[in-house]
């Protein structure tokens, strides 16, 4: 008597879902758009098994800074407008704003991107906007990592994650120790509610019905003002930096002496993260205008000033802690860099208050 096992029908990794060929289709479809990042520095760029960089030869004293990030659930309304193309450069701006904050200049990016099924042009929309965020911010994407994992991932869906890294004269590094009673606080406009706080901002969208919510915020169409992606301050922020730099000598101090990055948290959450101890800031309420997109948030959200402050950047996106003497000049320069700057309060010694108090 005899027997014979019957032969298995081959599986291949793409009956298990995962596409080899769109993938490298993808990576076919980034080459050209990183290739508009590269900078000085970049050895070798996407395609190897790591990326290869030169700090460039004009720092003494380098120090690398470093900052990741990611869109939050920002990206929940991306899916379902089908809005794709500006969430990258909201991936890009939460790094590399964060490591501006030290007065580093961003070097390179790397990114992750990950979904159940590869859509190979929903992900080409996604790392165009990446590419767009690194050659405004002036930084290579030199690379990253596309994950194609079948049953991670509703159909549709996918998730991004960034990493930056920049560097910074050891000598220039923001600290903001030497920040002081009298020095004024500048505020940068932020172009939206950036990446923070969408969580609110979804339950805003639900709460209003299809014929409340409006048509128009801030002169664009609803969608685009609720996805319009974070402002990168970098270059107009480090040629300020360049003009107005602080000096450590305690008789004539001048110059920037700390950067705020608004994000979660908002301004409550942020500023007290760049003061020394015993420091505090006293922002004046309506020294910078409330959009009409702001005010419709608060709104329907039915919350006060405070919770306004602490959950949105609400207006400001970046804060810029000057010198006194030097803070009409710095304005003058980042205003005419194409940033708009108000003048929203004064450092004041913390005593038993709030490290930032708005009134």
């Amino acid at each position: 008597m005899s027997s014979s096992a019957s032969t298995p029908t081959p599986l291949s990794y793409k009956d298990a879902g995962v596409d080899i060929d769109a993938g490298d289709a993808l990576v076919e479809r980034i080459k050209p758009l990183a290739k508009k990042t590269m900078r000085e520095g970049v050895l070798a760029g996407i395609g190897g098994f790591g990326a290869l960089f030169e700090v460039p030869k004009r720092y003494q004293e380098p120090v690398l800074v470093s900052g990741t990030d990611g869109v939050g659930t920002k990206l929940k309304l991306a899916f379902e407008w089908n809005m794709h193309d500006t969430v990258g450069i909201d991936l890009v701006a939460m790094s590399v704003n964060d490591v501006l904050v030290q007065g580093a200049e961003p070097l390179f990016f790397l990114d992750y991107f990950a979904c159940g099924k590869l859509d190979v042009d929903t992900a080409a929309a996604v790392v165009g906007g990446i590419a767009k965020g690194c050659e405004l911010s002036g930084c290579a994407l030199i690379g990253g990592e596309t994950a194609e994992m079948p049953g991670m991932y509703p159909a549709g869906e996918y998730d991004l994650a960034g990493f930056a890294v920049g560097a910074v004269e050891k000598s220039k590094i923001l600290t903001g120790q030497s920040v002081k009673p009298g020095d004024v606080v500048l505020g940068l406009a932020s172009s939206g509610v950036h990446s923070n706080g969408f969580s609110l901002v979804r339950k805003c969208i639900e709460r209003a019905q299809a014929d409340t919510v409006p048509a128009t915020l801030d002169g664009k169409p609803f969608k685009q003002a609720i996805m319009e992606p974070t402002r990168l301050y970098v270059k107009n922020v480090l040629a300020a930096l360049a003009a107005h730099p602080h000096s450590a000598d305690a008789a004539s101090p001048g110059g920037i002496k700390a950067l705020a990055h608004i994000t979660g948290g908002g301004l409550l959450e942020n500023i007290p993260r760049v003061l020394p101890e015993g420091m505090a800031a006293h922002l004046q309420k309506g020294s910078w205008p409330q959009t009409e997109l702001f005010a419709w948030l608060q709104r329907t959200a039915g919350i006060d000033d405070i919770e306004m402050n602490r959950t949105f950047n609400n207006g400001i996106g970046m804060v810029v802690v000057v010198d006194a003497a030097a803070a009409c000049a710095t304005a003058a320069t980042l205003r005419a860099a194409g940033e708009q700057v108000y003048s929203i309060g004064t450092i004041a010694p913390r005593g038993e208050g709030a490290a930032v108090v708005v009134r």
